[in-house]
């Protein structure tokens, strides 16, 4: 039983469809191990036992009669607490949202559980996922894989902690500006960024609605997509017969290497070497566009989220972590005007972008220029905070301002992944494409 808490949600569900895996096992395998884990409360804001054991008890009783719903039809995992969850707390890692129960579930959670899944409970996270780090002293900050005296990137920190630590087979979580990627790659997962508009916010705490989208954190890119197709009651990606042979790859050097420490540069340079070697073109380009959008992300992101919380925080500004606070106060001062030109700007800028790419299958970045941060000095130093988190999230952002699809997948050098960009609302594509790549990278 202890391998359970290790495998991929797909074998998981191919254990249950077999007969070797009883799904009420299994889920009371994670309930324990979520209660004799000494991180637990943590990684979760709840666990939601009575649910979780009611969905298994289901589920188990369709396999046995030979009905499952679809191929992770009983498997468990967890879900980042901004998405509605009836009658549990759904408070957005706030104290301004604190006490706040929702009377239905979003409308992601209830494709999952009409798919099969069981929801183990919520997950911490970044307060208002207005932040790429993971910290937060007002509920929770949840620990890092690779360093315990680290952040572990946010704001699905949470989410991603309670795959890394075995606590739920795959988690969902949210991507305004990388909070799926940043967080996966730091713990070495694999994490899916989805199109913005591809599935419903229905039900989900806003931050900037035009760039918000949900996605999976994962063990596997066949996990990301059965996930996805989970979330919006679809069908799989068909991941059979890829190949890295002959794939043609874009190598972005504009922005996205500026700064670069030295780790996470060594890992994006083995793995784009290991691509090349197993057959793909990759070839070099720079993109000006992308330095050219850079700048308009405040009046972009900060505009929206201060609009949206405006008046929420000025009620009770106290009750924030004072980095968060200042970070949507930075929005006060974008006029309407500036709004709008900036997002005249970027879709111009958009237009270029998939002129200059329309050739390649995926673009290629690191998917963080940086190692997860120390915590203690995110608190005492401000001025660190600042820096690292907007480093944290520059490359991830490149994905959101141009409105891609994108993933990130392990490199084999701990806490540092490779990010790979697809064209809007063509995730099928980059799932075939990842999992290419992924075969690759995770040959010892």
């Amino acid at each position: 039983m202890k391998d359970w808490l290790t495998m991929s949600a797909a074998d998981l569900g191919r254990g249950i469809e077999s007969g070797e895996i009883d799904a009420e096992a299994l889920t009371d395998t994670y309930l324990a191990a979520i209660g004799a884990h000494p991180l637990r409360d943590a990684i979760y804001s709840a666990v939601t036992e009575d649910r979780a054991r009611a969905e298994a008890a289901a589920a188990a009783a369709r396999a046995k009669a030979g009905q499952r719903r679809g191929p992770l039809d009983g498997v468990p995992i967890s879900w980042k607490d901004l998405f509605d969850s009836a009658g549990v707390a759904t408070e957005a890692g706030s104290a301004l949202l604190r006490g706040r129960v929702p009377a239905r579930d979003a409308e992601v959670l209830r494709n999952a559980t009409a798919a099969g899944l069981v929801c183990l409970g919520k997950t911490h996270m970044s307060e208002l996922a207005f932040s790429g780090l993971g910290l937060n002293p007002i509920t929770a900050t949840p620990p890092c894989l690779n360093d315990a005296d680290a952040v572990p990137g946010g704001s699905s920190s949470g989410a991603a902690a309670s795959v890394a630590f075995g606590l739920a087979a795959c988690a969902i979580g949210s991507d305004t500006g990388g909070s799926v990627r940043v967080p996966a790659a730091w713990n070495d997962l694999v994490g899916l960024k989805t199109t913005a508009g591809r599935l419903s916010l229905d039900g989900v705490v806003p931050l900037c609605l035009k760039f918000d989208s949900v996605g999976p954190l994962a063990r596997s890119v066949e996990d990301a997509a059965l996930m996805l197709a989970a979330l919006e009651g679809g069908k799989p990606a068909d991941l059979r017969g890829v190949a890295i042979a002959g794939l043609r790859l874009a190598a972005l050097t504009t922005t996205v290497l500026d700064d670069l420490r030295e780790t996470p540069e060594a890992g994006h340079a083995g793995a784009i070497a290991r691509l090349r070697a197993a057959g793909a073109v990759i070839e070099e380009i720079a993109a000006p566009e992308v330095a050219e959008a850079m700048p308009l992300a405040p009046a972009l992101f900060t505009g929206e989220a201060y609009g949206l919380w405006r008046d929420v925080i000025e009620a009770a500004p106290e009750k924030m972590f004072a980095p968060i606070l200042d970070r949507f106060r930075a929005g006060r001062d974008i006029s309407a005007a500036d709004y709008v030109a900036a997002w005249q700007q970027l879709e111009y800028l958009r237009r270029q972008w998939h002129a200059r790419m329309a050739g390649y299958d995926a673009v290629l970045m690191p998917a963080a220029p940086n190692l997860p941060p120390d915590r203690a000095r995110l608190i005492r130093d401000p001025d660190y905070y600042v820096t690292e988190n907007l480093l944290t999230l520059r490359n991830t952002r490149v994905g959101n301002l141009m409105g891609l699809c994108a993933m990130t997948l392990p490199t084999g050098v701990p806490s540092c992944g490779l990010m790979l960009c697809g064209k809007p609302f063509q995730e099928e594509r980059l799932l075939r494409v990842a999992a290419a790549v992924e075969a690759v990278l995770s040959q010892p």
